[in-house]
């Protein structure tokens, strides 16, 4: 098969998470809406605990399991493989642990990416709290450097400016503000964080700054909406869009996930990836 009759090819490095609603799951079922060959390498297996308030329960990958996977799947479709079209884009979505940011490091590093998506999450649940603070700056310092694209929630926005944001120009301040440190493109996501009809996300990649805006679809967090945008940034990526045409459609794309999202028995409703095509 030749390279311009092969779909595009994006790598999520993510955690399991058991529900189907978020992490590797929802990426891959992401990349497959949007027309993207989706390839998972996981980090972790996240299990919400029904019988103690549906906390997270974190289980590590090995790490050298996730090296493992990050080199057969370089092998098969990286720039020596030989492949029709290389991977050259990828997603960092829950990494967890030093020892995981380590592998991971090392395998962007030598990985000829182009894209470098990253969904920073930071405090996991069910962590001790010393080694998720251990994480998280382990995450800021040795993989946010190598994102070009980041796209962090209310919370992680705060955490990586060192803002307080409590109103649109706040976003605004800090997704600069995180340009500043990272040098990458930046979708920070004001949700329904922020007071307002309207959920509000705001991009800016040191030149274009643009807020995208969509009206609020209740009041609540939807479970998979960070992941799905990041997801959608990253296929959107993978098939040749410039930063800010990725960020479009990814916002339009969560957006109608949120308006079809999926209820369960769980304190909380489930994106539907595949809400864009039900209307």
């Amino acid at each position: 098969m030749t390279a311009s009759a092969s779909p595009a090819l994006a790598l999520t490095i993510a955690g399991s998470e058991a529900t189907g609603g978020a992490g590797a799951q929802a990426d891959l079922k992401t990349f497959q809406e949007l027309g993207v060959f989706g390839i998972a390498n996981l980090t972790c297996i996240v299990s919400f605990d029904p019988k103690n308030n549906w906390g997270h329960r974190f289980v590590p990958v090995d790490a050298q399991v996730i090296a493992d996977q990050l080199e057969a799947t370089t092998a098969a479709y990286g720039a020596a493989s030989g492949a029709p079209r290389v991977l050259d884009t990828v997603k960092i979505g829950m990494l967890g642990s030093p020892a995981t940011i380590s592998t991971v490091e090392a395998a962007l590093s030598g990985g000829g990416f182009t894209n470098v998506v990253l969904d920073p999450v930071l405090i996991c649940k069910g962590q001790e709290p010393g080694h998720a603070l251990d994480t998280d700056q382990a995450l800021k310092t040795r993989i946010l450097p190598l994102a070009t694209f980041v796209t962090p929630n209310h919370f992680e926005a705060e955490s990586l400016s060192g803002l307080q944001i409590n109103t649109l120009a706040d976003l605004v301040a800090a997704a600069k503000k995180i340009h500043e440190i990272s040098g990458a493109a930046v979708l920070a996501k004001g949700g329904v964080r922020l007071a307002g009809a309207d959920a509000v996300d705001v991009f800016y990649d040191g030149e274009t700054l643009e807020v995208l805006s969509a009206p609020k679809v209740g009041e609540v967090a939807v479970s998979g909406a960070g992941c799905s945008l990041a997801a959608a940034v990253t296929a959107e990526l993978a098939k040749g869009a410039t930063a800010l045409a990725a960020a479009r459609t990814a916002k339009a794309f969560v957006t109608e996930g949120i308006k079809n999202r999926v209820p369960s028995g769980a304190p909380f409703t489930a994106l539907w990836q595949g809400g864009a095509g039900a209307n």
